[in-house]
């Protein structure tokens, strides 16, 4: 969440760059104003009470050796009256607080200035484009097709054990499947990021701490019984890992790689976008995150896009790297790339990775911190990104190497899947 530090020094620019990403901000920032002055004057109230306090609880004992036990009492219940002011005082800071925190909660993150301004992704920049697009012939079929006609992908067998949208894979495509797993967390470990095995439920802190709550909570599976909820994405646990910690400067930058499965309920979603898998309930991911100071996270941003293109570059798909203006952006976000892969048989982009720095968001509701040689502690910066999802990569590599011999498997796949071709 923003600070109430970013909000004080500069309300105007707030609103103005809430604004770019299609929110109102006026009213909640006046708010969040009012009651910080509100808490001020009222934490003045208490500091004067308690020096009075002070000063009378240290009367009595002197009062008392004197001889002058009337006055002793009279300052015993003004002590008394004191100590009761001195609660609810106590009890509405508390209140002050938690109203502050709860329309912070509300706000989203302000865009950075190099996003642009637009409403929907039809607004969003194409910023850099790459790979070689294939030629199929005119009856090419959908990756859907393709997984029935290898026996790759179950989607009927999914819907009968568990519902639409969590397909089972089968042989070759499963093997196919965890090739790419492989390679993704082969190629981030090279890239220096530490390996993470992380839960697939959390908890609701860890929720509020990555900004999936309250925004996205009707799109997340929640367990009623035990109060946890499945992940949507391996961002979660491990952005939690550094949940009220305090870094020291020279821990800096952390790089954590993981992989997990992803669960999303995708309500309201529906047509021919959800078919095949396009879109699921559950699929599967590797997730890279960096914990920076400041004054780096905008280089490890590009670093971060550097990788993900790496990987598309190696996998031989066709793709484009997009700037998400201010209405497309997600609620926690400073700044979000898109990748999206050419899927041949659709004729159409499919994203396939979205690579954000949060800036402070992230870290003010994690206090995620770091101290630096000064000894004072700052807000870290927090930066994720998908390298890669796996289902439209999937639907990608199907679609885009289908020849009449067969699906050619992309060479930098080969030694994990053992197997050139499906035939």
């Amino acid at each position: 969440m923003l600070t109430l530090q970013q909000i004080k020094e500069n309300p105007a620019y707030i609103v103005e760059r809430l604004a770019v990403k299609g929110f109102d901000g006026k009213e909640a920032i006046e708010k969040i104003l009012n009651l910080d002055t509100d808490r001020r004057s009222t934490q003045l109230r208490n500091d004067n009470l308690a020096a009075d306090l002070n000063r009378k609880a240290a009367s009595i004992g002197a009062l008392m050796k004197q001889g002058k036990r009337d006055e002793a009492e009279e300052a015993k219940s003004e002590v008394a009256t004191i100590k009761e002011e001195q609660k609810a005082i106590a009890a509405k800071l508390a209140q002050i607080e938690a109203d502050i925190r709860e329309i912070l909660l509300s706000v989203p993150n302000i865009p950075c200035e190099m996003v642009p301004e637009g409403k929907t992704a039809d607004d969003n920049v194409v910023e850099k484009t790459g790979g070689e697009m294939p030629n199929l012939p005119a009856d090419a079929l959908p990756h859907w097709d393709l997984a029935k006609k290898y026996n790759l992908i179950d989607f009927d067998l999914g819907v009968k054990i568990t519902g639409a949208g969590f397909p089972v894979y089968v042989g070759r495509g499963a093997r196919l499947q965890r090739a790419l797993i492989d390679f993704f967390l082969d190629e981030a470990t090279a890239a220096g990021y530490i390996e993470i095995e992380p839960p697939y439920v959390v908890n609701e802190a860890s929720g509020y701490g990555t900004g999936q709550l309250p925004d996205k909570e009707g799109q997340m599976y929640f367990v009623n019984e035990d109060g946890l909820y499945l992940i949507p994405t391996a961002e979660v646990p491990v952005t939690n890992i550094y949940r009220d910690v305090i870094l020291n400067a020279d821990q800096l930058p952390i790089k954590n790689t993981a992989y997990s499965a992803c669960f999303r309920r995708e309500a309201g979603s529906y047509g021919k976008d959800v078919r095949g898998l396009n879109r699921l309930h559950q699929f599967d991911k590797v997730e890279i995150v960096r914990i920076e100071k400041p004054e780096n996270s905008y280089a490890a941003l590009e670093e971060m896009k550097d990788h993900v293109e790496g990987l598309l570059r190696k996998l031989g798909l066709p793709w484009h790297i997009l700037r998400l203006c201010g209405g497309d952006m997600s609620f926690t976000s400073a700044i979000t790339f898109d990748f999206e892969v050419y899927s041949a048989a659709q004729g159409r982009w499919l994203e396939v990775s979205s690579v954000s720095n949060f800036e402070t968001y992230q870290a003010n509701r994690l206090k995620c911190r770091y101290r630096g040689e000064d000894k004072k502690t700052r807000l870290c910066h927090t930066l994720n990104g998908s390298a890669l999802a796996l289902p439209r990569i999937m639907a990608a590599i199907l679609e885009n190497n289908q020849t009449p011999e067969g699906i050619v498997i992309p060479e930098c796949l080969r030694k994990y899947t053992h197997f050139d071709i499906i035939d």
